[in-house]
């Protein structure tokens, strides 16, 4: 294998930028430029090309582990292993139902781990008991989306489409930190003449780059929206065929939008009428423009709303299901879109299909030959679920996810995970969740194992493996197969991810996330596939694929468009006299989500070391605070304590605290798990607290 090029995807965000490995002959790998690939073009940031670096054995877990007798984690067999993980589950099902026994997932998982998952929970453990952390990342926004037009798809169009359109607004997105190759493509847009206003309430590496940056009070980015649209009526700027055409419930859209006069939505907001203005302009001055929105607007308690209201703008504008322009959502996670199309959602089957749909039921059912009648219906989504456990919820089996870290309410979701009778956990390190676990599996990292992921385009893609895994590891299709068996399941869990992803296409095929026409030779030989891709009948060619959505109908019954008839309601938690200023959490530039496996990588951690407390001069001017001086912010849940990092980049209203940390630092400890009504998103982006001196 040694000076073995291999073409991959990197295994961190939605971009799954294009990557090179070849193992050296110390035994590291070697990371090189993949210039073929069109998302990335070569580029790289710093934890794609540290990436190899939790492949080392010092950084991973190489053996499985199990509680002994005095409490303490040790070494085991993987049959040991496996025994107890199978005895767990088995033993809480039979004493207190199907439905005590939970399934966590995670949106890094390929496509073939998550279909095998969502089916391992359905048809071996019959449980409705299944969400993930997904949940947590582009659910409002897969709630508004398929509203609106009847189908989510992160991005309806591929990225090469942003530089040529004419103004993007960028809400709630630092792509210059969360996603660095795709920053390229807003500054193309620039240099080709199109504009980008970002709406963010700090100044951003991103917002720096912007032509108007717009910085809203946290929670109020739906009021933003409707003033815009407001202002867009008033002005005669309403593409009033395309509306007639191609949409419907505009009239109640109107309706509402018209509540939100620009003098109102100033005082909501803090955007001033002019900023609104000029905003609109930009916006509806050229033929083409789009709308991207990230976790800013979606992670909030009436995200689904949100969204849909910044929906409403491009289908009044007649900027949706037409070239270079429309809605998009960047999607976070690296398998984040796939990881929501195969049944590892609650209410999800394979296919994006419906759970209780009783044609996809059957039709899924078909494929996995069992009766419709057999499969559970829709269970509790990631919060709720991880809010039962311990109660209704005994036992639970997770995999790719760090609850711990990245739950809402944090040290409330590990009090409940210490209360579970069991865990079992499958994770590539000893994360802060891995480490309260009954029993610990170590499994295979991305550069160690072939699979697909779908990227934030709908691009589905193969990632090859390229290196052979340390002794003591396997793959979590491994470790289905294996627990199936013991669980009296023994056909129906293959170890190999080509052959489950040719079931995977078959159970998807027809359904709205239609991968039939897919298949690994097609991915091996190319760039990927957009889906929907249907599998062409007996004489037909290959289909090409489907890179832009909507150009001739939407996904709906008649084929238009649904306005969203909303309106401006304040946050779950709003400032009062205890709690005086608002929070608000994202990434950094050298961490990735919980950071469980970012913070055992030495460049990484020095750059960025630790949690912060990100504050205006003048709200530390009143706190006495300096810079690095250590901050309690605390909430109605509970403390998190950072040094300070003072900058006019932030609002004076509101903090700014990274979530990759555990510890005294945690972020999450304070967030606010009061869910969308309809997505079950928490609202992670905003929440009141109080800022002190930590003395």
């Amino acid at each position: 294998m040694q000076n073995t090029v291999t073409p991959t995807h990197c295994p961190y965000c939605a971009l799954q930028c294009g990557m090179n490995l070849t193992p050296a002959a110390d035994g590291t790998v070697e990371v090189g430029e993949r210039a073929d690939f069109p998302v990335n073009r070569g580029a790289l940031c710093g934890k794609g090309r540290t990436a190899p670096a939790v492949l080392a054995s010092g950084a991973r877990l190489t053996s499985p582990l199990v509680r002994s007798a005095d409490g303490a984690l040790v070494p085991a067999g993987w049959d040991e292993a496996l025994d107890r993980i199978a005895g767990g589950l088995a033993r809480t099902r039979a004493e207190r139902g199907a439905d005590a026994v939970g399934v966590f997932g995670g949106g890094g998982l390929t496509n073939e781990k998550a279909y095998a998952l969502g089916k391992f929970a359905r048809v071996v453990l019959g449980t409705s008991q299944i969400d993930y952390n997904g949940r947590f990342c582009m659910s409002s926004a897969a709630a508004a989306g398929t509203k609106a037009f009847g189908l989510d798809r992160g991005l309806p169009f591929p990225l090469e489409d942003i530089p040529r359109t004419g103004c993007v607004i960028l809400v709630g997105s630092n792509p210059a930190e969360t996603m660095p190759p795709s920053l390229r493509y807003f500054t193309e847009l620039r240099e080709n003449g199109g504009t980008l206003i970002v709406v963010d309430p700090r100044r951003t590496r991103t917002a720096e780059q912007a032509d108007l940056h717009l910085a809203p009070r946290p929670g109020t980015d739906l009021a933003l929206a409707l003033g815009m649209l407001h202002l867009v009526v008033a002005e005669g700027r309403v593409d009033e065929r395309y509306v007639e055409e191609r949409t419907a419930g505009w009239e109640e859209a109107r309706a509402a939008a018209m509540a939100h006069w620009p003098e109102y939505v100033e005082r909501i907001t803090g955007v001033s009428v002019p900023e609104l203005r000029e905003a609109v302009r930009l916006f509806c001055a050229p033929e083409a423009a789009m709308v991207l929105t990230a976790r800013g607007p979606e992670q909030q308690a009436k995200g689904t709303d949100t969204v849909g209201a910044w929906i409403n703008l491009c289908l009044a504008t007649g900027r949706a299901g037409r070239p270079l322009s429309g809605y998009g959502c960047l999607t976070g996670q690296g398998n984040g879109q796939g990881g929501r199309e195969h049944g590892q959602k609650a209410d999800q089957l394979p296919g994006y299909r419906r759970l209780t749909d009783p044609a996809a039921r059957l039709h899924v059912a078909g494929v996995w030959g069992v009766d419709p009648d057999s499969l559970p219906g829709p269970g509790r989504s990631a919060y709720e679920l991880l809010d039962a456990l311990g109660t209704d919820v005994r036992a639970l089996l997770l995999m790719g996810s760090n609850p711990v870290v990245s739950a809402p309410r944090a040290a409330h979701v590990e009090e409940r995970i210490r209360s579970l009778d069991f865990l079992a956990v499958c994770d590539v390190v000893l994360s802060e969740t891995a480490a309260l676990a009954d029993v610990v599996l170590p499994v295979t990292q991305w550069a160690e194992e072939t699979g697909t992921t779908t990227n934030l385009e709908g691009r589905v893609l193969l990632r090859r493996r390229a290196v052979t895994p340390p002794d003591g590891v396997r793959g979590d299709l491994e470790v289905l197969h294996g627990l199936a068996d013991r669980l009296g399941v023994e056909k129906g869990f293959p170890t190999e991810p080509e052959e489950v992803f040719e079931e995977l296409r078959r159970a998807s095929a027809g359904g709205p996330a239609d991968y039939s026409g897919i298949d690994y030779r097609r991915l091996g030989e190319g760039n990927g596939v957009f889906w929907p891709c249907p599998a062409p009948g007996s004489e037909g060619p290959p289909h090409p694929g489907t890179p832009r959505l909507f150009l001739d109908r939407f996904a709906t019954g008649d084929g238009r468009a649904r306005f969203a008839a909303v309106a401006h309601r304040p946050s779950a938690e709003e400032p009062d006299e205890a709690y005086p200023v608002l929070l608000t959490t994202g990434r950094v530039l050298a961490q990735y989500q919980s950071g469980a496996q970012t913070r055992r990588v030495a460049e990484l951690n020095a750059a960025a070391p630790g949690p912060f407390v990100e504050l205006h001069p003048r709200l530390a001017a009143r706190l006495g605070a300096a810079e690095g001086d250590p901050l309690a912010v605390v909430s109605r849940r509970g403390r998190a304590v950072a040094p300070a990092r003072i900058t006019t980049g932030i609002r004076p209203d509101t903090v700014f605290m990274p979530f990759h940390w555990p510890g005294e630092g945690r972020a999450n400890t304070l967030t606010n798990p009061a869910l969308d009504p309809t997505s079950r998103m928490p609202e992670f982006k905003v929440c009141a607290v109080r800022v002190e001196v930590a003395r």
